[in-house]
């Protein structure tokens, strides 16, 4: 039952909600012991903050969860591949796996070369095409 189809559906819900408040589609939630602890989407247009990341956000209010900063034994499950500041919070809060849906060519971490903690796992792909789609929705009303 929990997959990281199953979860990677409720960080979808978020980037849904992100999508109503007119923010750039993307969510996230934070899992602990099969318990999502932290839930969040972008906040970056309703905050007026370049940093309210959905990722920013999760790791923040997980961190209030449990009471620390290191998110040892935690799995963010994210609709879109971290920026280059998420990853560095992501490496500097330790966590333990991150499962992306859809990559991010252009400002994902990934293709700038970067890494996360050398502990930390990184699964890619999971509903990919679903989480994909909402963020190319989302531009082409824009545009």
């Amino acid at each position: 039952m929990f997959t990281d189809e199953y979860f990677m559906k409720m960080a979808l819900q978020e980037a849904e909600i992100a999508f109503e408040k007119d923010e750039v589609p993307i969510g996230c939630v934070v899992v602990s012991n099969n318990r999502v602890i932290a839930r969040a989407h972008n906040l970056t247009e309703t905050l007026n903050d370049v940093t309210a990341h959905a990722e920013m956000q999760a790791i923040t209010s997980a961190a209030n969860f449990l009471g620390g900063k290191y998110l040892i034994n935690c799995t963010l499950y994210v609709t879109l591949e971290p920026c280059v500041m998420c990853s560095g919070a992501l490496y500097w809060a330790q966590i333990s796996k991150v499962v992306i849906g859809a990559r991010d060519e252009q400002r994902g971490f990934i293709n700038k070369n970067l890494s996360l903690h050398p502990k930390t796992e990184i699964v890619s792909g999971i509903m990919e095409n679903e989480c994909s789609l909402i963020v190319k929705e989302f531009f082409k009303a824009k545009r």
